[in-house]
């Protein structure tokens, strides 16, 4: 599972390579672990954040891949977020 959630974190650290990103946001993904972003890149991680996006690994994917757009994934309670929802909205247009 943990390759998984490794190939995941180089995939945003390749997102974020463009900078733009200075707050921390952990992905929580359903039944694999955490990936917290900040200033240093994306690392397989339950640390702290600011903000904590929860989805299943589908879902997770999809935003990774930009199949799923992270804000459509919130309006159709596909992705949860809990604290700040600015930073959220930040992530979301790094990742887009």
């Amino acid at each position: 599972m943990s390759e998984i959630l490794e190939k995941a974190a180089a995939a945003l650290n390749e997102k974020l390579a463009g900078g733009g990103f200075d707050a921390s946001a952990k992905f929580s993904i359903a039944d694999l672990g955490a990936i917290v972003l900040d200033g240093d890149g994306a690392r397989v991680s339950d640390d702290e954040a600011d903000v904590t996006l929860s989805a299943d690994a589908d879902t997770f994917e999809q935003i990774l891949s930009g199949d799923l757009n992270p804000t459509g994934a919130f309006m159709s309670g596909k992705l949860s977020v809990d604290g700040d929802m600015g930073i959220a909205m930040q992530l979301a247009s790094v990742l887009a």
